[in-house]
């Protein structure tokens, strides 16, 4: 019998899809994937029920041309520049079929959303990590002079993410603009992950795009702005010209995203920015992190608050997944996001797009953990 390609072999069941399989089967608090509580908006479940029955056949490859005009507007770009893919993850595959080339290398972020290195060598290039520096006083940080000398003859791509997953880390201007510079300075294209562009607590985060349009993909989520993950609906921003020859790509895997649901988003993205749900979203999200984290605080944690997306790093030195679960709280050890070693062991991603009931039960069982330990 002929035998699977080893990159089949090696392929593994995603430490969030483990985790909450987990989770479920032990009645644990899933602070571990990253899916919100909360119902989507009523808007947007109103326009999918209104689109189901009249909008149900295949769209363009490139995506419905109502969702790719409102995404056009949304970006300040021709819609013509603007792909529509099966979500994020599939936006990111395409990009790494598109401009990564055999034997290429592209840099990456560590810790790092953990579909960028596999999708790198499924394209037969090599994710090469920059590690984020953790300093237990002053939270994550950028090293620009280790992103500078990771770069080689064979390096292609420049992989960016902002709002940072797992760190919550936010880019400062001063730190894009060097990105921004090095990548042309060695001719590279950008990717930048920004799914969470929407969830801040700070200043606006800054899009290379907006500096570099000429050589950045921006990949987008209508999941994550509009709470609702399970949809599938993702974008990429390019730069001018290119979106046609992605659309080629992406047709050989999922042909296009659901139709319904594309109809839907077209339809909700400009009520969403004209009703202020970004901004509502925020602050609910802001005050759920400071729930966790305040209650984590009060346990003897210390946590790396973030400057965005809904996930903050927490660090202790007896915590492991494992005691967390065992607890009945689920979350994920950041060196799963990482291929070498951290510098500071023990440091956990926990969500907060949770219910204010659930962030609390966790904390409950976190103290009963404590309580029963010092006994």
């Amino acid at each position: 019998m002929p035998a699977l390609q080893p990159r089949a072999l090696a392929a593994q069941e995603s430490v969030f899809a483990r985790t909450s399989r987990e989770a479920a089967a032990r009645g644990a608090v899933n602070l571990g994937q990253g899916f919100p509580a909360a119902a989507p908006p009523a808007f947007l479940l109103d326009a999918a029920r209104a689109a189901v029955g009249r909008h149900d056949q295949y769209t363009p490859p490139a995506g419905l041309p109502a969702l790719r005009e409102a995404l056009g507007a949304e970006f300040g770009v021709d819609p013509a520049d603007v792909l529509v893919t099966s979500g994020a993850t599939e936006g990111l595959q395409t990009l790494a079929l598109a401009l990564y080339p055999p034997g290429g290398e592209v840099l990456t972020l560590e810790p790092a959303f953990d579909v960028y290195g596999p999708q790198a060598e499924l394209a037969g290039a090599r994710a090469v990590p920059v590690m984020l520096a953790l300093a237990p006083q002053l939270g994550w940080r950028l090293d620009l002079d280790a992103v500078a000398r990771a770069v080689t003859p064979r390096t292609c791509a420049l992989l960016l993410n902002t709002p940072h997953n797992p760190t919550g880390l936010v880019f400062t201007l001063a730190e894009v603009e060097a990105l921004v510079a090095l990548a042309r300075a060695h001719d590279l294209w950008i990717v930048s992950d920004e799914v969470y562009d929407e969830l801040y607590f700070g200043p606006r985060p800054v899009s290379p795009r907006a500096l570099a349009p000429e050589r950045t993909f921006v990949v987008g989520s209508a999941g994550k702005r509009l709470e609702a993950t399970g949809w599938r609906v993702g974008w990429v921003v390019c730069p001018p010209g290119l979106a046609s020859s992605l659309a080629g790509v992406r047709q050989l895997a999922s042909f296009c995203a659901p139709t319904p649901l594309q109809w839907a988003v077209a339809r909700a993205l400009p009520v969403a920015r004209e009703g202020g749900l970004y901004g509502a979203l925020r602050d609910s999200y802001a005050a759920r992190l400071d729930t966790l984290a305040g209650g984590l605080e009060a346990l003897g944690v210390t946590v790396f608050r973030p400057g965005g997306s809904y996930f903050l790093t927490a660090h202790r030195a007896d915590w492991s997944a494992a005691a967390l679960m065992d607890a009945g709280v689920a979350a994920i050890p950041v060196q799963a996001f990482c291929s070498q070693a951290l510098n500071v062991p023990g440091v956990m991603r926990l969500a907060f797009c949770k219910s204010e009931a659930d962030l609390a039960l966790a904390l409950e069982r976190l103290a009963t953990m404590d309580a029963a330990r010092s006994t």
